[in-house]
């Protein structure tokens, strides 16, 4: 996993809360940080979640899978990149692939899936066109294709 394979990056710095007693980001907080990167990839493809998004097609997004590998850590006060980018998006699942590099060290990766739904039902539903079109402009590859294929 390379920055350059990121679109959107988003910067946080770590805070006192988010350290434990070695000095370093507790490992639960990386999916806070990834779901900070992801709330704000919707603001940068102009679809901000909820209001643009369940709002005005609705539909809503259920997380179905989280995972997180640890390269490094982070300890108080560090900057940290957070890279955000949608590797896949089918019919109505949708994976995120996420970086967090300190300086130029890549110290997590992650990956979260979700799956558009009717909240009532909570079956499966088709992503809404506008989504779709505004991910596909945004990204640097074709999300389709496992994120394989340069534009």
């Amino acid at each position: 996993m390379r920055r350059d394979d990121f679109t959107f990056l988003h910067q946080l710095r770590v805070r006192w809360a988010e350290v434990d007693r070695q000095n370093v980001v507790f490992n639960g907080h990386y999916f806070l940080y990834f779901d900070v990167a992801v709330a704000e990839y919707w603001r940068a493809i102009g679809i901000p979640y909820p209001e643009g998004y369940v709002d005005a097609h609705g539909t809503d997004v259920y997380a179905v899978k989280a995972s997180a590998e640890y390269h490094g850590s982070a300890t108080y006060d560090d900057v940290l990149d957070i890279g955000c980018r949608v590797g896949r998006i089918g019919r109505s699942s949708l994976q995120f692939v996420l970086g967090v590099w300190l300086g130029e060290a890549h110290i997590t990766s992650g990956e979260l899936i979700y799956v558009n739904a009717d909240p009532k039902t909570r079956k499966s539903a088709q992503w809404p066109e506008p989504f779709r079109k505004a991910v596909l402009a945004f990204e640097r590859v074709t999300p389709e294709t496992g994120g394989g294929t340069p534009r």
